[in-house]
């Protein structure tokens, strides 16, 4: 996988455009596209803004670190045997009955790997506590 197709996949799953990223980084959004599209290497400077942004790191984004290394630091180890678990499902990915090309399957899982730690993460949020008025107790 490469540098632009990891960048195009964790800034799909946090729903953020091109021009967002261009934006923030100083730069336009055709020179962002060209490396998302891997016309153009990005400098070790922009390359870490991208990351960044992007919360992930700039081995990640290299192809240094596995996705399923790259996991937020408040993950439990149930959580990543969860994400393991994911993970090492072998199935097909299927678009429209066809099976995806190995370059496709891999920026769905990428896409998926976002989605999920961001489900994840919202799973661990606190619980507003229960309406005292709704319980039924016995107080006698």
């Amino acid at each position: 996988m490469s540098i632009g197709s990891r960048i195009k996949g964790l800034r799909t799953s946090k729903g953020l455009t091109q021009q967002d990223i261009a934006t923030q980084i100083g730069m336009g959004r055709s020179n962002f596209g060209h490396i998302e599209n891997d016309r153009v290497i990005p400098s070790s400077e922009d390359l870490q803004k991208i990351a960044d942004i992007l919360q992930t790191t700039t081995d990640f984004l290299l192809g240094r670190e596995l996705s399923g290394d790259n996991v937020p630091e408040w993950a439990t180890w149930k959580d990543k045997r969860d994400f393991k678990k994911m993970l090492e499902e072998d199935g097909d990915i299927m678009f429209d009955g066809v099976p995806m090309s190995s370059n496709d399957r891999q920026r769905v899982m990428d896409v998926l790997t976002g989605l999920f730690w961001e489900a994840k993460q919202m799973n661990k949020r606190v619980k507003p506590a229960e309406d005292q008025s709704t319980k039924h107790t016995d107080d006698r």
